[in-house]
């Protein structure tokens, strides 16, 4: 299906890998593997093309199709999810385009007998036939199975894509990638942005795919229950076997063993050859003996062991002063998206030296109250910071707030003061970043060298409270355990988003679940809070236990080509109005801020009261506007 030979790709004149050689074929399941920046996914972009490469060769089988998700997503705005998710579809939606211009021009021409009328008719026929083969009449309840597949519920469909996070809009790529049936399958990071339900769902996908699927991923039970095979890259070689993650982890490591052992022996045995030969040096009748020693010695073949990629980052979080007891109070928090509840009645008392653990199901508010600590959403209730709290705030997306045109070095002296401007070249040594690497542009690092870049920034401001939302995501293991050292040794406050248990494991000694818009106190470390809920794993915790009741069938209400018109509107316009009181309570909250900190200076200035009742005055028309077109929909559904 898919040939490599002998491929090379150097970057500043430093190998990357070199004559890689290795085949996929129909049913392979391969995890790519190996350390960031190693060039995981440097080779999947060579593989779909969307890379050059020095030396070497890729053979493609006839017609084979590569569909490739990428890190890097730019959608065309104005599409709704239903829109974008149908552009997997290119030649049904150009035959249905080629039969509406058919069947226009049949109800405008009156030439019934002529053989020209006769021939759209032919024409009509033959691309009816052509459109049930290639799935016309099938495709749109597939496209729906598969966004529900990954998390989508059905009103959301008709939501335009630019009101969803990136995350989301991964999974809409993802859904047209899976739609596609290519051939060969190119995932980078598929489970990054997925809760638990939705990647269940695509490991039973991904393990009845026909064609071949290659995954970097650093969710290790990811890889273990979709991989039948795994290729890592190291130092510049492949190493490919036939296993999933671990069982590959256990047979390199008894291979190395066993090279270890014998490269052991041959050393003494040449060792002794050796001694021969100078004994028989000396002695003019073994002259030739020892000759021929020689040769036998030259003619040996030395047996190498594979080399390790043992380097890593350094990485310690100093305690910038001493805080007062109490780090974060809070009471009777609450936050709403539009119409949506995600916390309510939320009290909260986190003392200094807190070691916390977030967790639960996806959207239940854990990134959510993240963000309310740090300021960076409107909420309603009473949030306080401590005496000298300093938050150093790592979100679940960091690295895109880095800009991709800077450079590594120009990344980090733009955010330094004074005080560290000197310690950048330091600090960026001990995250790998080395050399000519510090010259980089970001838009070319890996997911993960970009993670590495943004935990790296927080080390140039003064912290004692470490809030960290998902940190290990684009992280490979050595890594991830190189942070989880670091925060462990971290003699602050730590409060940390996470879904995985080994990661968590003898980090946190309090958890606190985000369930029903509210959140539970465990105290104890993650096994305590699993034992407590009697699950296995942190894959049961984010699992839905929510029983839905069994409604009577209601009869479908048909909806006429113009109804279906005026709904896709009224969602749209939805949208956009809950965008709008987003805004505006931002704006607000801001303007409570202000009043706060400075009172008269903020009401001095110009019309202040009539913006400011303005603003509260547009959030309320909208807020009843929201509900006339919710109204609206809810007729028309």
């Amino acid at each position: 299906m898919l040939n490599i030979h002998n491929l090379s790709v150097s970057f500043q004149g430093e190998d990357l890998f070199k004559e890689i050689t290795f085949r996929l074929g129909a049913g392979t399941r391969a995890g790519l593997i190996g350390k960031n920046g190693a060039g995981k996914s440097t080779l999947l972009k060579i593989i779909s093309g969307d890379q050059e490469y020095d030396s070497g060769q890729i053979a493609l089988g006839k017609d084979v199709r590569i569909g490739f998700l990428r890190q890097d997503i730019d959608f065309i705005e104005g599409r709704t999810v239903l829109e974008e998710s149908y552009q997997a579809f290119e030649a049904i939606k150009k035959m249905e385009f080629q039969m509406e211009e058919l069947n226009r021009e049949l109800t405008e021409r009156t030439d019934y007998e002529s053989d020209a009328y006769a021939k759209i008719i032919e024409d009509v026929t033959e691309l009816q036939h052509q459109y049930e083969i290639h799935g016309g009449y099938s495709y749109k309840g597939e496209t729906e199975r598969i966004l529900q597949g990954l998390g989508f519920l059905r009103e959301d469909f008709e939501k335009l894509t630019e009101t969803f996070s990136g995350g989301w809009r991964m999974r809409i790529e993802l859904a047209k990638l899976l739609l596609q049936k290519n051939e060969v399958l190119l995932l980078d990071e598929p489970t990054n942005h997925l809760d638990i339900e939705s990647i269940i769902w695509l490991e039973n996908f991904l393990k009845n795919y026909a064609g071949a699927v290659v995954i970097v991923s650093h969710d290790k039970m990811f890889l273990d229950n979709v991989t039948n095979r795994t290729i890592e890259i190291s130092l510049g070689r492949i190493y490919d076997y036939p296993k999933p993650y671990s069982q590959y982890l256990v047979l390199r490591e008894e291979i190395r063993t066993q090279q270890l052992a014998a490269q052991k022996n041959q050393a003494k045995q040449i060792e002794q050859t050796e001694k021969l030969i100078e004994k028989f040096r000396a002695k003019a009748n073994k002259a030739s003996m020892a000759q021929s020693l020689i040769k036998k010695v030259n003619k040996i073949e030395r047996i190498e062991v594979d080399a390790e990629d043992n380097s890593v980052m350094t990485l310690k979080f100093p305690v910038s002063i001493q805080p007062g007891k109490i780090v974060i109070e809070a009471e009777n928090l609450a936050k709403s998206y539009g119409n949506k509840l995600v916390l309510q009645n939320v009290d909260l008392l986190i003392e200094r030296g807190s070691k916390i653990a977030f967790v639960g199901q996806n959207g239940q508010g854990k990134s959510t109250l993240a963000k309310m600590m740090v300021g960076d959403i409107p909420f309603e209730g009473h949030l306080k910071l401590g005496h000298n709290v300093q938050i150093g705030y790592f979100a679940q997306n960091q690295a895109e707030y880095l800009d991709g045109n800077k450079t590594v070095e120009d990344t980090m002296i733009d955010a330094a003061n004074e005080k560290t401007r000197s310690k950048v070249r330091d600090i960026l040594g001990s995250f790998l970043f080395r050399g000519e690497e510090v010259d980089k542009k970001v838009k070319v690092l890996s997911g993960g060298e970009r993670n590495r870049l943004a935990l790296a920034k927080m080390l140039l401001q003064p912290l004692n409270v470490l809030i960290m939302d998902e940190p290990t995501n684009h992280l490979d293991i050595k890594s991830k355990n190189v942070l989880k050292e670091a925060l462990q040794k971290f003699e602050g406050t730590l409060i940390l988003v996470s879904h995985d248990r080994d990661f968590l494991q003898g980090l946190t000694k309090t958890v606190y679940e985000f369930k029903d818009h509210k959140i539970k106190e465990y105290l104890g470390d993650i096994n305590y809070y699993l034992a407590q809920r009697k699950m296995e794993n942190m894959r049961e915790v984010e699992k839905k236990t929510v029983v839905k009741k069994v409604q009577p069938k209601k009869e479908a209400k048909k909806q006429s080509y113009d109804e279906q018109r005026q709904l896709k509107a009224l969602n749209n316009k939805l949208s956009k109005i809950e965008s709008d009181i987003n805004k505006l309570e931002r704006e607000i909250k801001a303007i409570d801020l202000e009043l706060e900190i400075n009172y008269d200076a903020t009401i001095a200035q110009e019309n202040f009261f009539d913006t400011y009742q303005g603003k509260k005055d547009s959030l309320d028309s909208l807020m009843l506007i929201w509900e006339t077109v919710q109204e609206e929909i809810d007729v028309l559904v």
